[in-house]
């Protein structure tokens, strides 16, 4: 059964996208990111067999990332990779050119962080699990990895290695965890909460994942390439921009969960209702992002889109370019739209849409209209 979960209402300005990074398989930084979408680079690469043991023979990484490299020594003895490319981006979001020292950000009181994930690591929980078998005894484990086998692990470090003492949340909706992510931030800015939210969502590659998704995955997803990073944005009150400033209005996000039953008629009615509620016409759709790339066994979501947009908007894709990033997609889709939108002058003042179905069922659209 169809379940809408509908967003609160808001008054005055909507919120406001002023900036984002992220760390991808294109590397470190929203430069190298941009650069990549723009030309359509695939980042495919081939896995040896002295670093990882996962079915896989092909996977798109992010290029050399090493959370040491990445971060410095201090502080990340017993850090993982997920808690290291989350950290990694938020650092690059907070405005640090290279690698954050650690230095608090200032009034970091007001500032909050809303992460999505699918389990945080699940190379931390099995690794720690099997500890618990192979070691003399049970408790013979290293306890300062324990905290890496909890699921808000990760946006727990954002806080503390930045000084983020605003509202710290982490959600799990598979692929639609950053849109979810951004309508909690969303909320956040609207209750008073925070006086602006960091909102993106992260996934890392492993030999533990691989092997999960390697038994899980339905035929339709079995030809996409695993993917890996960390997408973050910006939110801020539409009152503290100024006109000419900012990226994107978060116009609405509205979700459902389909369950069992054909995607096609819940995120049909996702996207109506967005639509509806924000007073957008088709007509004024710049371009759509949908989750599913082309050529998937499973074209609802594409058939969904180019019913209710016949009129030709720009088609956005990155997952044929990075791999399936699960959690961190719709994250992706997010910065992939910002990207291209300042090279493309006829997206200003136009809607972007974002849609994502996860074959658990979740469901979620955003509008985003682009300054």
């Amino acid at each position: 059964m169809e379940k809408a979960v509908t967003a609160l209402a808001t008054e005055g300005l909507p919120p406001v996208i002023s900036g984002w990074s992220a760390v991808s398989p294109y590397g470190i930084g929203r430069d190298s990111f941009a650069e990549g979408v723009r030309t359509g680079r695939s980042t495919a690469t081939a896995l040896t067999d002295e670093q990882w043991n996962g079915p896989d023979e092909r996977a798109c990484l992010v290029p050399g990332f090493s959370v040491r490299e990445a971060l410095g020594r201090k502080g990340t003895r017993s850090m993982d990779r997920v808690t290291g490319l989350a950290v990694t981006a938020v650092g690059r979001l907070l405005g640090e050119d290279s690698a954050h020292s650690g230095e608090p950000v200032p009034d970091g009181s007001r500032v909050g962080l809303v992460l999505g994930t699918n389990t945080g690591s699940a190379q931390s929980m099995m690794d720690f699990t099997r500890d618990t078998f192979t070691e003399d005894k049970p408790f013979h484990v290293d306890p300062s990895r324990f905290p890496n086998t909890v699921m808000n692990c990760a946006a727990g470090q954002c806080a503390i290695w930045y000084g983020l003492k605003g509202p710290n949340l982490t959600v799990a909706a598979g692929r639609a965890s950053g849109l979810q992510a951004l309508n909690y931030g969303r909320r956040l800015l609207t209750s008073g909460r925070a006086r602006s939210v960091l909102c993106g969502a992260a996934e890392e590659y492993s030999d533990a994942r691989s092997w999960l998704e390697h038994h899980t995955r339905g035929a339709q997803d079995h030809p996409a390439l695993l993917g890996e990073g960390c997408a973050m944005v910006r939110l801020v009150p539409g009152e503290a921009v100024a006109d000419g400033e900012g990226l994107a209005d978060l116009l609405r996000v509205e979700t459902a969960v389909a369950g069992e039953q054909d995607v096609s008629g819940p995120l049909t009615r996702c996207v109506e209702r967005a639509l509806g509620r924000a007073g957008v016409d088709p007509a004024q759709v710049w371009a759509v992002a949908p989750s599913t790339p082309e050529g998937a066994g499973a074209t609802a979501e594409r058939d969904v889109l180019r019913r209710l947009f016949p009129d030709g908007p720009r088609w956005l894709s990155q997952r044929e370019l990075i791999g399936d990033t699960s959690a961190a997609s719709a994250a992706f889709q997010i910065v992939s739209v910002l990207a291209l939108a300042q090279d493309d002058p006829a997206a200003s003042g136009r809607v972007a849409v974002i849609t994502s179905v996860d074959r658990d069922g979740a469901v979620a659209v955003a509008l985003l209209r682009l300054r």
